[in-house]
């Protein structure tokens, strides 16, 4: 295992462990608080984020049931996932959190021990490291609905630069996903971290720019935040039409979030 995925992995379940102390001590009326995403309340947030971790095992380590997934997402491409996350959260509340809670432990022992290369996925075969970085960024994301409809505000932590790494490698995807050509050039991004530091992106002579707080980064391309209420500066048209439509998860374009 790579210094690179252990960091991931290590990120991760803080992550988990964040969201995990919020909900543990939740009643029933707490689980089933309403959150952002439309028809989905707290229980379903946690069980899309306990489905997914196990269909990453899946895809690991079980080609036959991985297979069987796949299936499930042919035959109903654009409703599968709230499927699965609203059958799930009729369980119990304790039955749900020791099902995420297992499949949180499973994934990152399969991640850690994965030699194969890479595994399938929805999209393009994802390594290690782009699977522990892309559950990190769905389960950061997710929490934040979580405590949102919780009257929480979340700590902000300088683990979301595997969210903002994710979000700057799919800026073409943002494009395609909205039937526009990318750009040809690379843009260079500055972004001030939680803690105060840079992270920055991109060659340093490139002629568009994106500059402003990491965190509002994260939230435009998990369709978090609307952009009105960044910070998020570009200049270059190309860079301007991409804060319009940063989108670092798989499928469909989102609605967004409407200005506060």
């Amino acid at each position: 295992m790579t210094d690179v995925l252990t960091t991931v992995l290590d990120d991760l379940t803080a992550e988990g462990d964040v969201l995990d102390a919020l909900v543990a001590d939740l009643d029933e009326a707490g689980w089933r608080t309403p959150t952002p995403a439309p028809g989905w309340d707290v229980a379903t947030q946690i069980s899309h984020l306990a489905w997914t971790d196990e269909v990453a095992v899946k895809a690991a380590t079980d080609k036959e049931a991985w297979d069987e997934a796949v299936v499930l997402a042919i035959a109903d491409p654009t409703g599968f996932v709230d499927t699965e996350a609203i059958a799930g959260a009729e369980a119990a509340p304790a039955d749900l959190l020791a099902r995420w809670r297992s499949g949180r432990t499973a994934l990152r022992e399969t991640l850690a021990a994965f030699d194969g290369g890479k595994m399938p996925w929805f999209g393009p075969p994802m390594s290690p490291t782009s699977m522990a970085t892309a559950r990190l960024m769905e389960t950061w994301a997710h929490s934040l609905d979580v405590h949102d409809a919780l009257g929480v505000t979340p700590e902000p932590s300088d683990r979301i630069r595997h969210v903002a790494h994710l979000a700057v490698r799919t800026r073409d995807f943002s494009f395609v996903t909205q039937d526009l050509v990318p750009p040809s050039a690379e843009f260079r991004i500055d972004l001030v971290s939680p803690s105060g530091n840079v992270w920055s992106f991109g060659p340093e002579d490139a002629e568009q720019t994106v500059t402003g707080s990491a965190l509002d980064l994260c939230l435009l391309a998990t369709q978090r935040v609307n952009r009105a209420d960044t910070d998020l500066v570009a200049t270059g048209p190309d860079a301007d039409r991409w804060l319009d439509i940063a989108q670092c998860f798989a499928g469909p374009p989102g609605e967004g979030r409407s200005k506060a």
